[in-house]
């Protein structure tokens, strides 16, 4: 168990969904061996947004809109997607959707509420060589994963899947089967952000491995609060979570024999590029203006960089979208920026676990949890 810089803790449900004003679906693309698919969040009543990307080889819809010093204030929904290139047209059947259900940007203003533009930024994971090379995600499936999203926000019922769901079915961390993972965090009141939440959600499908090649344990692992990555909020049998896990020395040969150190880089093939991506989202119910969405963006790449290594590849398209669902007008102030910063970053580190602990060896690709033996509670 880690000791947190300003004590906070999980939220209820350590997910996407702890931050309130969001809702979250998936689908799997129709047709398909349900080996790719698309995770929609949405937020109908608007969200301030930015993003960061950091990898080279990024797939993407409507993120230049998200720069500071561009006009457009909100966004109703983002869609995380597979398929690479292929997938961004799911995020046309989320507008669709939006549409029809009477959300997104009034055009016409007082004049004319019922025409309505939905703001939907996008990105995509290469994932075309895990499954079927023709599974892909469409129009079809960006709706249906919409369709549940809404539903999830008017109920209030957070969807907490993780692992082989949504964008993470045909996702690989490194040499690894990937996936998709949540986390929260919530300020104690005693901080000038008591009550706040920030959370993640990331589709983990990264070139770079997500252990340490010496010891088989997960990069992330120390970041854990509690003992939530045992499954609960008490520790698994070493009594210390995952942290306390040891890994046999024969899966550490094992795991370090997996391709290149684990990594998507195959030995016979160090000249051919690995395709690749990690994308998410970090939100928060705290105030702040695009500038500091952008900011938080920047600094959540940190809890990347740390699960993660090598992370932000030129075959990457590492991207990450940061929102703020708060109601108020006014901006946060630099000292709270940055224990916001520090969380983002926290809650996508330990999300990217969440996705590698969850993942369901498929499509001739361990798990993590297969090679190595542990058990959640």
């Amino acid at each position: 168990m880690t000791i947190d810089l300003f004590g906070g803790a999980p939220g209820p449900t350590n997910s996407l969904m702890d931050v309130p004003g969001l809702g979250l679906g998936h689908a799997i693309c129709d047709g398909g061996a349900g080996d790719s698919g698309v995770t929609v969040v949405v937020v109908p009543e608007g969200a301030v947004a930015s993003v960061d990307v950091r990898g080279g080889g990024p797939g993407t819809r409507e993120t230049d809109l998200l720069s500071p010093e561009n006009t457009v204030g909100a966004i109703h929904a983002l869609a995380l997607c597979g398929g690479s290139a292929f997938g961004l047209s799911a995020t046309s059947g989320v507008m669709r959707e939006l549409e029809t259900q009477g959300y997104g940007f009034p055009v016409l203003g007082p004049v004319d509420m019922d025409k309505r533009v939905p703001i939907v930024p996008g990105a995509v994971i290469f994932d075309l060589l895990l499954g079927e090379w023709t599974s892909r995600p469409d129009e079809q499936t960006g709706a249906e994963a919409a369709r549940r999203a809404l539903e999830a926000w008017k109920t209030r019922d957070a969807d907490t899947a993780q692992g082989n769901v949504g964008v993470g079915l045909g996702a690989a961390a490194g040499a690894l089967k990937g996936g998709f993972g949540q986390a929260s965090y919530v300020f104690p009141e005693r901080t000038p952000l008591g009550g706040i939440c920030v959370s993640a959600a990331v589709a983990v499908n990264p070139q770079g491995a997500v252990f340490n090649p010496s010891s088989g344990m997960l990069w992330g692992a120390e970041a854990e609060l509690g003992a939530e990555f045992s499954g609960g909020e008490s520790a698994n049998a070493s009594g210390e979570g995952l942290v306390g896990f040891e890994v046999a020395s024969e899966k550490i040969e094992e795991l370090a024999g997996m391709n290149v150190l684990g990594t998507k880089i195959l030995p016979e093939m160090l000249s051919v590029p690995q395709l690749n991506t990690t994308i998410g989202v970090v939100a928060t119910d705290a105030p702040m203006n695009k500038a500091q969405a952008k900011r938080l963006a920047m600094a959540s790449h940190d809890g990347l960089s740390r699960a993660i290594r090598p992370a932000h590849m030129p075959m990457d398209g590492d991207t990450l979208f940061a929102l703020s669902t708060a109601r108020e007008a006014k901006e946060t102030g630099p000292v709270e920026m940055s224990m916001l910063s520090a969380a983002g970053a926290n809650c996508v580190e330990r999300a990217i676990v969440h996705a590698v602990l969850n993942a369901q060896t498929a499509y001739g690709t361990r798990s993590w949890k297969d090679v190595t033996g542990y058990e959640r509670e």
